[in-house]
């Protein structure tokens, strides 16, 4: 298989797509928005560029099924799938807010082959597959080489849904204001972690997230270098619901503390 031009025909379709959405977004009105749950939205513009990527999708690899955020289409294949959110920060984009983004990977069997991240508003496609670099724009990125958290700017996300490890999440927001160069969160995993493969944020971390939110961005970052894991410090950060990425300089620092402040609940 010739991911690499897999990987070109992707981001020609997904920035195709991307112009779609940008044309949108000059006359959105709130008034299209419709709830998929408490702080969990979605609009005509998510379904329709989702239902384009599908059909573009099925040209350029026909026997590939799709894990889909919308679900316009379900159908799972034996071997690959397209793990697909057709815009990552739906309520930045319904606010007019910047950052929001095209989120596809391609996963053969269980592993990730292929991943881009199309940040939309800067017009910045991030990507990388099996065996290659990490780009953004045909230039090679890499992560950061921040040597401790102390000197690191961090990423992270607010849970839309489950608060169920909320009283944590506060602590490692107090934790990592005082001890790091400061948290920021920007509306869209997918970028955080997109940041994170070229070094603008030196880690990311967040719980309550699906595969389509973080599959393509963490294949980005891990082929930019850095690693990933789930709160625990396992590989289950794809399916998990809870992921940190970082720089391989802190990710075992970056990693204890998270450990100690959502498993053990010992930092204050």
């Amino acid at each position: 298989m010739d991911l690499e031009n897999i990987c070109k025909k992707s981001i020609d379709l997904i920035k195709e797509t991307a112009l779609y959405i940008s044309y949108e977004s000059e006359s959105f009105k709130t008034e299209a928005v419709e709830s998929k749950g408490v702080h969990d939205f979605v609009s005509f513009v998510d379904k329709t560029s989702e239902k384009k990527l599908v059909a573009g999708f099925k040209l350029i690899l026909p026997e590939a099924g799709f894990i889909a955020e919308e679900q316009t289409e379900t159908f799972k294949g034996e071997k690959y799938n397209w793990i697909i959110d057709p815009l990552d920060g739906t309520t930045n984009f319904i606010h007019g807010l910047a950052p929001f983004a095209i989120s596809v990977a391609l996963i053969e069997n269980d592993e990730i082959i292929l991943g881009i991240v199309h940040e939309i508003t800067r017009n910045e496609t991030f990507y990388a597959w099996k065996g290659s670099k990490a780009y953004l724009n045909e230039k090679e990125i890499n992560v950061s080489k921040a040597g401790k958290v102390a000197d690191s700017l961090i990423a992270t996300g607010f849970p839309y849904y489950d608060y169920g490890k909320l009283p944590q999440f506060m602590n490692s927001i107090d934790y990592f204001m005082r001890n790091s160069h400061g948290l920021r969160r920007l509306g869209s995993a997918a970028t955080d972690l997109a940041y994170v493969a070229c070094g603008r944020f030196d880690a990311f971390y967040e719980y309550s997230l699906n595969s389509w939110d973080v599959a393509a961005g963490a294949f980005i970052v891990k082929q930019a270098g850095g690693k990933l894991a789930d709160f625990s410090g396992s590989d289950n950060y794809i399916f998990g619901k809870e992921i940190i990425a970082a720089n391989s300089f802190i990710f075992d620092e970056f990693l204890n503390i998270t450990k100690k402040i959502f498993n053990e609940n010992l930092l204050k």
